[in-house]
């Protein structure tokens, strides 16, 4: 895949594309990914060229009206951080290769953001949507098996769609899934969810399968291919609407489900870290805020100070 960056005479393109071979190698960051971080910059690199600045003297001062610039546009925080995360990338691969002496990121700001409280169903709801899936349909029975996996393994959406038939580990109980940034992870599974993908094979042997789709676990059934994200989300919340759910449900809803009944469960922080794939921990620590009567009990029953009076 090619790249085009503008203003090449300023930057080089010698160091562009030392820095696209890091991302790809060391960073082993997919091709939208790339694409993503490589459109950011590009902002930069524009903003910097009209300004006739070289960008490997821009200095902190100039970074920080850049990101002003981007809000007087009307760029939201949350993308103004994204594009900030990948400028700091930028000059941390500069500062490596020696390109610049000091990094002009170190005290680089994002804007405050708010941390976004995601949807998350109780038990009943998950129950409840799963009674609004018709099993007497053979959609309804793969339906029943994808609700069952996205509740118990926390799988993102792209992850379910991808997952094959080679990669189940039904009677070990696990799942081998491809995440962000190709990384693999196994993942454990549960007896129900595994149960629902046996009731789900036996219906699946009567598909008539495209070539090339055979190992995909979830394919539509009329079309013979890999079951679609829209798709996906379009099954999701039809059987919310029917269950009488007003939240807002995505298939992401579940694995945001995932991880905090695992927390009220007591499982361990890490531990729900490597089962989502998170690399940063304070990705998952959005999930302690959600039940924080739980974390009381929590405190309550095993914090030394509260042992010693509870007796």
């Amino acid at each position: 895949m090619r790249y085009e960056l503008s203003n090449t005479q300023i930057v080089g393109n010698a160091i562009l594309r030392r820095y696209v071979q890091y991302l790809r190698l060391e960073r082993s960051y997919t091709p939208n990914t790339l694409d993503a971080y490589l459109k950011d910059l590009q902002k930069l690199l524009n903003y910097y060229s009209d300004e006739g600045i070289d960008f490997r003297q821009v200095t902190l001062k100039q970074l920080d009206g850049f990101a002003k610039a981007l809000q007087e546009l009307g760029v939201g925080p949350r993308s103004v951080a994204r594009i900030l995360s990948g400028v700091r990338s930028f000059y941390r691969f500069l500062t490596i290769e020696k390109e610049v002496e000091t990094d002009p990121t170190d005290l680089l700001e994002s804007p405050k953001l708010g941390k976004h409280l995601p949807e998350v169903l109780s038990l009943p709801e998950i129950d409840a949507i799963e009674a609004a899936i018709d099993l007497s349909k053979p959609e309804g029975v793969r339906d029943l098996a994808i609700v069952e996996v996205l509740f118990s393994c926390g799988l993102r959406i792209s992850e379910l769609c991808s997952l094959k038939l080679s990669e189940l580990y039904l009677e070990e109980g696990y799942i081998r899934v491809h995440g962000k940034g190709r990384k693999e992870r196994l993942v454990p599974i549960g007896d129900s969810a595994i149960d629902r993908l046996r009731q789900w094979f036996v219906v699946r042997q009567g598909c008539k399968v495209k070539p090339g789709e055979e190992d995909f676990v979830f394919v539509s059934l009329r079309r013979g291919k890999r079951l679609s994200r829209i798709s996906l989300f379009v099954y999701i919340k039809e059987y919310a609407a029917k269950a009488g759910i007003r939240k807002n449900i995505s298939p992401h809803t579940f694995r945001h489900s995932f991880a905090t009944h695992l927390l009220q469960g007591g499982a361990n922080l890490r531990a729900i870290q490597a089962m989502l794939g998170h690399e940063d921990i304070g990705t998952t620590e959005i999930y302690m805020h959600l039940d924080r009567s739980h974390l009381r009990q929590e405190i309550l029953e095993h914090h030394p100070r509260n042992i010693k009076y509870g007796k």
